[in-house]
Parts: structure tokens; C-alpha cells; sequence
């Protein structure tokens, strides 16, 4: 696997440099832990493993978790996304800036998507299957939400929006999730 680095501080890309072709399809490799090591993530620590499908258009996002915030490791095993991440993190020096990543299932390009990341994306195909890898337990208390469409961000949607959530539509806004983070203890 080949590792890519991110502009966003702490964010790694995973490619797959071989994949094993013959007349019975392909194999790869999806997660190798020396690697990732070597590109400082500890993949020992997901703890769970969940899978989306979603079609052309949907959007999912812009999601991001308190306390101590969650890992993933992001890959889309059918079809292609747009990936969207916006660095949350106050002291970080990429704070507030965003970043995409297409991911898709010809490459195989996984993201890792650090602790203090808002994480969403856009499919770009007729249908997609988006898997991640997460570091810890869901607890919904924790929940952080940004609107797709801040104006503040301006994130490259490139796609109209077919359809989301009704809570990603009643997220709050960007200035509104710095004020949350500046209250936080320790900020």
C-alpha cells in the first residue's frame, strides 16, 4: 500500500498498489496494520465496522463526534463518493479548512479520518457501498453536526443533493459549532 498525505494536518490516504487480477475477477488488500503504522495509525484500535449504501446524489454529513471524538478509516467498496472532511480541531493548523477525496471501488483509496474531523460525502454513481472503520462505540450524546450547504465552509459539492437526512437538514452552522468548541473545556 502506498501512503498519500493529506494538506489537512494528520489526515493519510491508503492505496493499494496491487491488485490481483484473473479471469475469476480480483483480490486486494484493504487493510494492512504495518502500514498503516508506519503512517502513524494505530489500526488496532476499530472497534466497529459499518456499511452504508446510498444512491446518485445522496448526501451524508457533515458529521463529527465530542469528548475525545472517533477514528475512521474510510473506503467505498462499490461505486464512487465525493469524501468532504472539515478539520474541527481549535489547535490544529488546519482548523476550519476542508478537503475531498474521491474514493471509489477501482482504485480502493482508503481515508483516515483522525478525531476532531467533520466527515461527509456525495455519491457520484448510480449507487454506492461506503464502509468505514471506527475507533470507538457510538454514544448519540456525542454528536456533532454541521450543515452540508454552510456558507462559511463552502464545501465542492459537485452533484445536486437527491436526498439527506432529515437531521443532516436541521444541522447547525459552522460559527455555530466554533462557539460550542471555544465553550468546551480546554479550548
Amino acid at each position: 500500500m502506498l501512503i498519500e498525505r493529506s494538506e489537512l494536518a494528520d489526515v493519510v490516504c491508503f492505496l493499494p498498489e496491487t491488485r490481483h487480477e484473473d479471469e475469476r475477477g480480483w483480490f486486494v488488500r484493504t487493510l494492512d496494520v504495518t502500514v498503516a503504522e508506519r503512517a502513524g495509525v494505530d489500526a488496532r484500535t476499530f472497534l466497529q465496522d459499518s456499511q452504508s449504501r446510498s444512491r446518485q446524489g445522496v448526501l451524508r454529513g457533515m458529521h463529527g463526534r465530542a469528548g475525545a471524538g472517533e477514528a475512521k478509516l474510510v473506503r467505498c467498496a462499490r461505486g464512487a463518493v465525493l469524501d468532504v472532511l472539515v478539520d474541527a480541531r481549535p489547535s490544529a493548523p488546519s482548523f476550519g479548512r476542508s478537503a475531498a477525496f474521491r474514493l471509489d471501488d477501482e482504485t480502493g483509496r482508503h481515508l483516515y479520518v483522525p478525531p476532531g474531523f467533520l466527515h461527509g460525502f456525495q455519491v457520484l454513481t448510480p449507487e454506492a457501498d461506503v464502509c468505514y472503520r471506527i475507533d470507538r462505540e457510538h454514544d448519540p450524546a456525542e454528536d456533532l453536526a454541521v450543515r452540508y450547504d454552510d456558507p462559511d465552509l463552502a464545501l465542492p459539492w459537485p452533484l445536486p443533493v437527491t436526498a439527506i437526512s432529515a437531521r443532516d437538514a436541521a444541522a447547525g452552522t459552522w460559527q455555530d459549532l466554533v462557539q460550542r468548541l471555544d465553550g468546551a473545556p480546554g479550548h
